[in-house]
C-alpha cells in the first residue's frame, strides 16, 4: 500500500493537513487509532482565525449550523471582584466570538469534508507500531537516528493484521504523548508547567449566566475554569502539579465546596459529582523539540509542542501548524521537489509564535506557582481591572488570542 503522504493521528491538527492536502489533489491517507472521533476531549475553542479559515474553504455555514456556544468574553472572577479581559465582540472579524463545540463533532464533521476528495482515505482502528525506515531491518527504537536514515512509511495495526503503508512523506500528528516522536528519537524538553486540571460535566440550565462560557473563578490557593456546551458545562478545577494523589485522599468535598463559594450559581447540580470515576485528571505541560522533522518525517500540533490548555490556544496552534505545512507542502509535492529544507522551513515558520506562546503561559505558571507558596491570591485583582479598563485594551487582547502571533495565511489552493 502507498500514499503521498501519511499523517498519523486525527487530531485538529492532522485532519485540517489532511484536507488541505487532499483539497490540492495530493494523496493522503489518515490514520486514526481509534474507531472513530466520539470520546471526550479536553479542547472544544474555534478560534475566530479557525473559523475564518473555514470559511475561506467554503466549511463555516454548515459547521457553525451544528450545535455549538458563541462565547463573546473572557473573565475572571476573583472574591474582590470580575474582571473582562477580552471582548471578542470587538475583534474585526466576520466570526467575533470563540466558538465552542465539542472537538469530536468538528473532528468528524472535517473528516467527512475531505472523504468527499479521491484524494483522502481515512482508516480508523489503524496504530501505528513502527516507522518504515531505509534501514528498517535494524531498526530498533531505543537506538539513536543515524544520519542517512529517511522514513519511508509507516507500520500499522489493525483488525485484521499488520500492515505496511509506504509514503513520500510522514506527518506525526499524535499528540503529546508521540509514538512517532519517540521512535524517531526527537526528544521533548519540558518548560515547567506547575498546575494540573480536573475536568468533569455538569448539566446546562436555561437560567445559567449566559456569558459564562469561558470564565475563570479564582479562590485562595485553586480556580475553576467553565467551557460552556449547549447541555452542559465542562468544569476544570485546579490543583498543584503531583497534587492528584492528596487530592483524591480528600474525596471530592473540597472541590464541590470551592464550587459552592465561587460558583454557587450551580447550585443543587455540584451535588452530582459524587466520586472521582466522574473526573478526568488533565496533566498540564508546556513542552516542545528542539528539532519537529528528520528525512520524511514532519511533527506538528503536540506532536511538536504541548501548550496548556490555559486561554484554549492548542487547537489553533495545531491548525495554524497545518496551515503553515500546506503552504510549504503542496507546492513541493507538485513539482515533485519536496526535501528535508522544507521541513526545516515549516518549522522556521511556526517556532517564534509557538516560543512566543509558550512563554507566556510558562510566566503565569510561575507567577500562580509563587502567588500559591506565599498564600496570595492567584490574580492581582486591582491592577487587572486598572489595566482592562484603559480604552481598546480589552478587544486587543481579544484579538491577539483570537489570532496567536504571527498567524499563517492559507497560500495555496
Amino acid at each position: 500500500m502507498t500514499t503521498r503522504v501519511a499523517v498519523v493521528g486525527g487530531g485538529p491538527g492532522g485532519v485540517m493537513l489532511a484536507y488541505l492536502l487532499a483539497r490540492a489533489r495530493i494523496s493522503v491517507t489518515l490514520l486514526e487509532t481509534h474507531r472513530d472521533f466520539d470520546r471526550d476531549f479536553r479542547g472544544d475553542s474555534l478560534h475566530p482565525y479557525t473559523l475564518e479559515l473555514l470559511d475561506s474553504l467554503g466549511l463555516a455555514e454548515d459547521l457553525l449550523r451544528l450545535d455549538h456556544v458563541a462565547a463573546r468574553y473572557f473573565r475572571f472572577h476573583t472574591p474582590t471582584g470580575t474582571v473582562t479581559t477580552a471582548d471578542y465582540g470587538k475583534v474585526r472579524s466576520p466570526f467575533p466570538y470563540v466558538a465552542l463545540m465539542p472537538q469530536a463533532r468538528f473532528l468528524a464533521f472535517l473528516a467527512e469534508r475531505a472523504s468527499r476528495f479521491d484524494d483522502f482515505e481515512l482508516r480508523t482502528d489503524a496504530k501505528v507500531v513502527d516507522l518504515l525506515t531505509a534501514r528498517s531491518e535494524d531498526h530498533q527504537a531505543t537506538e539513536r537516528w543515524p544520519a542517512d536514515r529517511r522514513v519511508r512509511g509507516v507500520r500499522y495495526r489493525s483488525a485484521d493484521g499488520e500492515h505496511d503503508l509506504a509514503a513520500d512523506l510522514v506527518i506525526a500528528a499524535d499528540g503529546r504523548f508521540s509514538r512517532l516522536r519517540r521512535i524517531a528519537d526527537l526528544p521533548v524538553r519540558s518548560l515547567g508547567a506547575t498546575t494540573d486540571l480536573l475536568w468533569f460535566r455538569l448539566p446546562r440550565q436555561p437560567d445559567d449566566p449566559p456569558e459564562a462560557d469561558t470564565d475563570l473563578y479564582f479562590g485562595s490557593g485553586n480556580y475553576v475554569g467553565l467551557l460552556g456546551a449547549p447541555t452542559s458545562w465542562q468544569v476544570g478545577y485546579s490543583l498543584p502539579k503531583g497534587g492528584y494523589r492528596a487530592l483524591r485522599a480528600d474525596g471530592v468535598q473540597p472541590i464541590k465546596d470551592f464550587l459552592h463559594r465561587h460558583v454557587g450559581w450551580l447550585g443543587d447540580r455540584i451535588e452530582l459529582l459524587e466520586n472521582f470515576n466522574q473526573t478526568t485528571l488533565l496533566s498540564v505541560d508546556i513542552s516542545r523539540v528542539d528539532r519537529w522533522h528528520r528525512p520524511g518525517l514532519l511533527l506538528i500540533g503536540d506532536a511538536a509542542h504541548v501548550i496548556s490548555p490555559v486561554g484554549g490556544n492548542g487547537i489553533l496552534m495545531a491548525i495554524q501548524d497545518a496551515v503553515a505545512a500546506a503552504n510549504r507542502l503542496i507546492p513541493a509535492m507538485r513539482t515533485g521537489q519536496l526535501d528535508s529544507a522544507d521541513l526545516v522551513a515549516i518549522q522556521a515558520a511556526r517556532e517564534p509564535a509557538i516560543r512566543q506562546v509558550q512563554a507566556q503561559q510558562v510566566r503565569v505558571e510561575r507567577r500562580a506557582a509563587t502567588a500559591r507558596q506565599a498564600g496570595r491570591p492567584l490574580i492581582p485583582t486591582r491592577p487587572l481591572k486598572v489595566i482592562t479598563a484603559i480604552p481598546g485594551m480589552r478587544a486587543r487582547a481579544a484579538t491577539a488570542n483570537a489570532y496567536g502571533p504571527y498567524p499563517p495565511r492559507l497560500e495555496v489552493g
